[in-house]
């Protein structure tokens, strides 16, 4: 007798899926709590918020619109996506900075839940009139208009090819400026505002000094927030990043400043592979620290000394602040250093490190715990020719070494190095050694060349079941 099958067909389900937003404390992996900050030190001049819009129906009370904004018309600058599908906000922030010349700006207008990328004209319009909308309430303080238009970035972050339920953000940012606050919890809510998939609200602080004569004894704060956990791959290499000091910077600096710290980041992280459509990070400085007027602005032509401690400074920072992104990645449950030394110049090592971080292959093996170095080899042997600026001679397989490197503070620091291939020969693992290293949540993957003295690092993360369920549900 022939028996029936119903199929029940894929809406049916749905019931199963599950649903990523912007985390409750209690959603907050106990894993992840280590990462967000309990108290923090933020820049002089800065308020921030964070306001429930409900750009997604679904989201009932989230906070989903992010206002960061500084009491003193600050200088700016931003680094944006190279992906040719430029979103919306990314093309209006360009045009607020090349309109002022990175001067002036008080604020950074930020909505999670929607991308408004490939949106047409109207997304556009819809960008604008976020920045507009945000610039309007600056114009009720006593700070006079200075007929150069809007001065606020906009950002986005969410699902492409959607529109803005604009109406409801616009209604909202008069709201979200009453609310703005400059204490810990005002911090820590905005950056929870700017969360899709992430699992922990990413945000860190701290305090500087700088070495002339000029800035001397003075304390500076820098703060920054970053959001992202899938789709990173460099130039850019995360979704949002916005950056907040009371240093006083001259226009000039503050966008080399910011390029040379996102290149060294930012741009040295990967996850997936992926280059969004809305990646930008960006800094403001405001000068509010500076105890007059009269005090020099940090530049690289009067003030070098204070330029370089400041590069040096915002990089570590930058650095730390990408880091987290990669400690979130979609379904993750390794960090990984991938560190290729004694290459023949820079851009090789950093060409190589990115295509190891970026291998399914290499990256689903870690994620089951397999030393398997065949991987990582094959990685950096198909390397793109074009992306070696030494040809044939960047790598010599009879001078490369692999090895894993226990993280510090890992459980099998004390075991040490585990080598893998050394001079292209292959070594005889230990497996049960390799597989307590691979428990760890934290690994370095050394690459020595033995063809220079230059040296690349990238940061990424494991593949797991989870980061297809993710990404295989994130639309519903």
């Amino acid at each position: 007798m022939a028996t029936s099958i119903r199929m029940t067909g894929r809406p049916a389900l749905r019931q199963f899926v599950r649903h990523y937003s912007a985390p409750l404390d209690s959603s907050i992996p106990a894993s992840k709590l280590k990462y967000v900050p309990t108290s923090g030190t933020y820049p002089k001049g800065f308020l921030v918020s964070g306001t429930h819009v409900g750009v997604k129906p679904a989201n009932k009370s989230h906070p989903d619109l992010a206002l960061i904004a500084s009491e003193r018309p600050a200088f700016g600058a931003a680094v944006f996506t190279t992906n040719k599908f430029q979103a919306a906000p990314v093309q209006v922030s360009r045009s607020v900075l090349e309109k002022r010349g990175g001067a002036g700006l008080r604020s950074i207008i930020v909505n999670s839940g929607c991308a408004n990328a490939v949106t047409g004209q109207g997304g556009v319009d819809d960008a604008w009139a976020m920045s507009s909308t945000a610039s309007a309430q600056f114009q009720q303080s006593s700070q006079p208009d200075d007929h150069l238009g809007p001065n606020s970035l906009v950002m986005s972050t969410g699902v492409i090819g959607q529109r803005l339920p604009i109406a409801k953000i616009l209604n909202k940012i008069p709201v979200a400026y009453s609310n703005l606050a400059a204490d810990h919890a005002a911090w820590l809510t905005t950056a929870r505002a700017i969360c899709t998939t992430d699992t922990f609200p990413k945000l860190l602080s701290t305090t500087f000094t700088l070495p002339g004569a000029q800035h001397a004894g003075i304390e500076y704060r820098l703060a920054g927030m970053t959001k992202g956990a899938g789709m990173i791959h460099p130039n850019m290499a995360t979704l949002l990043g916005i950056l907040c000091t009371d240093a006083p910077i001259s226009a000039d600096a503050v966008s080399t400043l910011l390029t040379t710290a996102v290149n060294k980041s930012f741009n040295c992280i990967s996850i997936d592979g992926d280059t969004s459509t809305n990646d930008t990070v960006a800094l403001l400085a405001n000068g509010a620290a500076s105890p007059s007027a009269s005090t020099a602005p940090i530049s690289s032509s009067t003030t070098p000394e204070d330029y370089a401690a400041m590069a040096n400074i915002l990089t570590s920072f930058a650095q730390q602040l990408s880091q987290l992104v990669v400690r979130d990645g979609e379904g993750a449950t390794k960090f990984v250093t991938i560190r290729v030394r004694n290459a023949l110049t820079e851009t090789d090592a950093r060409a190589i490190a990115s295509t190891i971080a970026r291998s399914p292959l290499v990256k689903t093996a870690l994620y089951g715990k397999d030393a398997n170095w065949g991987r990582i080899l094959c990685a950096i042997g198909y390397t793109s020719p074009a992306l070696l600026a030494s040809g044939a001679e960047s790598v010599i397989p009879a001078r490369t070494n692999v090895s894993f490197v226990p993280a510090e503070n890992s459980a099998s620091r004390a075991e040490g190095v585990l080598k893998l291939l050394i001079d292209g020969e292959p070594q005889a693992v230990d497996e049960e050694r390799a597989s307590r290293l691979l428990e760890d949540e934290d690994l370095i993957v050394d690459v020595d060349l033995r063809v220079g003295q230059a040296e690349g690092t990238y940061w990424t993360c494991d593949f797991s079941h989870e980061y297809v369920t993710i990404n295989g549900d994130y639309r519903t």
